[in-house]
């Protein structure tokens, strides 16, 4: 049987990592806080704290690149055994990972792909009923079809669909975000409550239809720049915002709802851009009672370009002075039956899922609730206090 812990080796890395500037967070017990760590062609985990205290800081510095793959530090441990002692029954003693953001703000782009905005529409229509999705989606589709995965959001063409679709009674708040001319933006999660690899990713315990939505999530600074990329779970509660868009807070942002990791691989000549652009990421849920899910995303199937997307959460009207982390959205939403035939999938308590593309590793978590899972007690105050401990703040 598969387990959390036999998935969190090697294999979670990218698959050319020896060659990638990758960085991200740790907790280290002898400091009692965490440090922003680099990982080494050589496999060594080194702490980044003295350089510079926050991975908010760090990815600010021109020369950030250069301190991932040299910068002098303290070597926590190997990568080995970092990814293995993040996961169930770590080791108190012993360094395990983080999220690799701390102090940026986490946003959040939604139905960024046709599959996911049709879903959307589905779920507003369904108003959080299952039993009533499947009737839905057959009409939605009979009115689109796949019209839609061709329209550039704004544009004449998007125009013209929506008259279409008004005249027909069919127009819905997902559809104005999903072709018009601006993009849903919200905050998935507040600063610091992000899990990394091998933690518990949360589920609000009143939901029923819920999923994982697997994405990559841009790292950008103060500045607006794109600077890298990192996987993430925006976990997704289907009834709570099918019932109301009012919901989506609720719906999105609970305990240990929101997963980044393992890394950020940052942008140099071996990764940039154009490699997002042409990710595809591959989603596999495994529940302890034999349910198997497997799926992809491709990123070319988005209906913006990431780097448009970071123009509707960044510019003159809102700026991120410690920078953000954003998803970008995905196409993935699953409807495979998980019991009765028409109710669609929904989690289960122990799901496994694991979200990976090969260049930027892999993300692994274990599916509970929001109020099992571990509590969040260390936000901003507690990270300033501990930095100013070990004097790397005054």
């Amino acid at each position: 049987m598969t387990t959390l812990n036999n998935l969190l080796t090697i294999e979670c890395l990218p698959d050319d990592w020896r060659e990638a500037a990758l960085v991200g967070r740790a907790w280290l017990p002898g400091a009692g806080g965490p440090s922003p760590v680099a990982l080494r062609a050589n496999g060594e985990v080194v702490d980044l704290a003295g350089i510079e205290p926050t991975m908010s800081q760090l990815l600010a510095r021109a020369d950030r690149v250069a301190l991932a793959r040299g910068a002098p530090g303290k070597v926590v441990c190997s990568v080995e055994a970092l990814l293995a002692n993040s996961g169930d029954g770590k080791r108190a003693d012993t360094a395990s990972l983080l999220a690799p953001n701390d102090l940026q703000a986490i946003k959040a782009s939604g139905v960024t792909f046709v599959q996911s905005l049709l879903e959307r529409v589905i779920e507003e229509q369904a108003r959080g009923d299952t039993a009533k999705a499947e009737a839905i989606r057959a009409q939605v589709m009979r009115i689109m079809g796949d019209n839609l995965a061709a329209v550039k959001p704004g544009s004449p063409e998007a125009g013209e669909i929506k008259r279409v679709l008004v005249a027909q009674g069919a127009w819905s708040q997902y559809l104005e975000v999903g072709i018009g001319p601006d993009a849903e933006i919200f905050t998935k999660s507040q600063v610091m409550s992000a899990v990394g690899l091998g933690a518990e990713i949360g589920l609000h315990p009143k939901s029923t239809w819920n999923n994982p939505e697997p994405e990559i999530v841009l790292a950008v600074t103060a500045t607006g720049e794109t600077i890298g990329a990192s996987l993430g779970n925006d976990v997704n509660l289907r009834d709570f915002e099918g019932r109301s868009a009012l919901l989506l807070g609720k719906s999105k942002d609970n305990n240990a709802s929101c997963a980044i990791g393992p890394f950020i691989r940052l942008f140099d000549d071996k990764f940039g851009i154009d490699d997002v652009r042409q990710a595809e990421l591959a989603l596999e849920i495994a529940g302890t009672d034999g349910f198997v899910l497997e799926g992809v995303s491709p990123m070319s199937k988005i209906s913006r370009d990431p780097l448009d997307i970071v123009t509707h959460a960044w510019g003159p009207y809102h700026q991120y002075p410690d920078g953000f982390m954003l998803f970008l959205g995905t196409m993935f939403a699953p409807v495979k039956d998980r019991g009765a035939p028409g109710m669609g999938f929904t989690h289960k308590l122990g799901d496994l899922v694991s979200i990976s593309t090969p260049k930027l590793g892999r993300l692994v978590n274990r599916v509970t609730s929001s109020d099992r899972a571990a509590p969040w007690t260390f936000g901003i105050s507690a990270l300033m206090r501990n930095l100013a401990a070990r004097g790397l703040i005054r």
